[in-house]
């Protein structure tokens, strides 16, 4: 059964066991979401790869943020409180399955935490075959293995920007998400967030794993490609969030996603 906070993702396959008294293993459910419209802060029962066949959508937990652009997916375990924001009008398609089978049927791993993931080509080609009206159900287990098995196997996608929990880095979080430019240095950041350059240098390697300045760095670069998937050109995009040139932000660009903006725009998905 699907959960109503989900609204209009519907859906289209379940899974059916022999005792109809137990869940199934897996279901598939698939959706039209508008910009803006999203999913309210939720958990479920259930371990989840979301993949947007199209637009943008981004994953907020109490850890950070993913943006999940269709080249990407993001898998959500059980339990895991998180809410859904539609960036632009997208179509979303969901696997869920049973923690117990997910265990049992992914290869060792950690699969305790959520993540992205790049969509690769045999990953898009058992989305593609999973979702199909023409796949058998015996198939449809067969790929819902298989998926657990590719997900596993690739390497995990730089558009997390963790968040920092307390009180002051939050205050430094905001005040550098708002300043896109990048045109206030440490000390400013410090001074308008009531706190020292030494507290806000020990923080963030604390909190986010990342120094003040390389996490500025990823959320510039996550918000462009918020940006870019809007639709707005990659000079626009360049020069709203203060590069000199499209080619230093290209080269930024690339340093956080291992591609360019044109190969992010490019992408197959």
């Amino acid at each position: 059964m699907i959960d109503q906070r989900l609204g209009d993702v519907t859906p289209i396959r379940i899974a059916q066991r022999p005792n109809r008294m137990h869940k199934p293993p897996f279901t598939l459910h698939r959706g039209f979401k508008q910009r803006g419209m999203g999913m309210s802060t939720h958990t479920h029962e259930e371990a989840q790869l979301t993949f947007a066949a199209s637009g943008m959508v981004q994953v907020l937990t109490g850890a950070g943020r993913w943006l999940v652009p269709p080249q990407l997916a993001v898998w959500i375990p059980a339990g895991v409180s998180h809410r859904v924001e539609v960036l632009t009008d997208a179509e979303l398609w969901m696997v869920n399955w049973e923690p117990a089978v997910a265990e049992a049927w992914a290869p060792p791993t950690q699969l305790d935490r959520p993540f992205t993931l790049r969509v690769t080509p045999l990953m898009q080609a058992l989305l593609d075959a999973a979702f199909s009206d023409t796949t058998g159900p015996d198939k449809v287990e067969l790929v819902a293995r298989l998926m657990l098995h590719e997900l596993t196997e690739t390497a995990h996608a730089p558009t997390f920007l963790p968040l920092p929990v307390s009180q002051i880095g939050k205050r430094v979080a905001d005040l550098a998400l708002e300043d896109r430019r990048n045109q206030l240095n440490i000390d400013e950041l410090a001074a308008r967030a009531a706190t020292s350059v030494r507290t806000v240098s020990r923080l963030f390697p604390e909190e986010t794993g990342m120094t003040l300045k390389s996490w500025r760095q990823r959320a510039r670069i996550v918000q462009a490609m918020d940006q870019l998937g809007r639709g707005y050109a990659i000079a626009r995009v360049a020069s709203e969030f203060g590069f000199s040139s499209t080619a230093s932000f290209s080269c930024a660009f690339r340093q956080v996603t291992a591609m360019t903006p044109t190969m992010f725009l490019d992408y197959p998905g």
